[in-house]
């Protein structure tokens, strides 16, 4: 009797802990989604237009400027 007590706990415990897990990967899913899209507005924009870096050197204190330029295929 007490034993299947225990295993029903068991079990309960387990379902619950297995309710957790699927809740952190669904979370876990829906952040990774949101860093996708928010990562592919960026490149989007960055293919549209000039990007202009400008560093300083921390060596010699050299200002050091680099263009990037995209192209974008037409929409459709």
């Amino acid at each position: 009797m007490a034993d299947t007590d225990k295993l029903t706990r068991d079990a309960a415990e387990q379902a619950q802990d297995l309710k957790r897990v699927k809740q952190q990967v669904d979370m876990l899913d829906q952040r990774l989604d949101n860093i996708d899209s928010m990562v592919t507005a960026v490149a989007e924009r960055v293919m549209s237009q000039l990007v202009s870096l400008n560093l300083t050197c921390p060596h010699c204190g050299k200002n050091i400027e680099i263009g990037l330029v995209g192209s974008q295929k037409p929409r459709r």
